[in-house]
């Protein structure tokens, strides 16, 4: 009954923790799509060249699935949810990830479809640029919280704890 409760609770850092897993599962669909996506249009298209579709679905899995499971792990240990700066890291870096790749996306069906790079308009490498900017902001966040989380641990395990009846008799 815990565990259902713990998995079902409708706010506080389970609530938060769940959305780490909500956000890697969407990463691990969107970026199984971008790749099926990339392999049809191309096929569709003809093309063998290089084009930024091939790296939007590596992206969207490595920094979007596998690092929001990195971020679920370290959250069970450190307790990293529920605060507000990892609400910022959240969405900084979510942000950051959907104007990067939608970029990246935009840049590879261009390419795709004939446009050579002095074709291809300012906005879209300047807006990529912006989601990266975005991304590294998120970050930031991220550390700066998992820094603070470490360093309650390390003070919290170097704190002389007081003995218990069982360690009193041990000696």
């Amino acid at each position: 009954m815990a565990l259902i409760s713990t998995v079902f609770d409708p706010g506080g850092a389970n609530s938060a923790m769940r959305k780490s897993y909500y956000a890697a599962h969407v990463y691990m669909i969107v970026g199984v799509i971008s790749g099926l996506f990339y392999r049809e249009f191309t096929k569709i298209k003809d093309f063998h060249g290089d084009t930024q579709l091939a790296l939007m679905h590596t992206h969207l899995l490595a920094l979007g699935m596998l690092v929001f499971l990195i971020v679920l792990g370290l959250d069970k240990v450190f307790g990293l949810s529920g605060s507000k700066l990892f609400t910022a890291f959240f969405w900084f870096y979510n942000i950051g990830i959907a104007i990067s790749t939608a970029m990246m996306g935009v840049h590879g069906i261009l390419t795709v479809l004939g446009r050579d790079e002095d074709h291809i308009a300012e906005a879209v490498p300047l807006t990529a640029g912006l989601g990266h900017i975005l991304l590294t902001v998120g970050l930031i966040l991220l550390f700066i919280l998992l820094g603070q989380r470490v360093n309650e641990h390390v003070k919290a395990d170097a704190t002389p704890k007081e003995p218990t009846a069982e360690t009193a008799g041990a000696v």
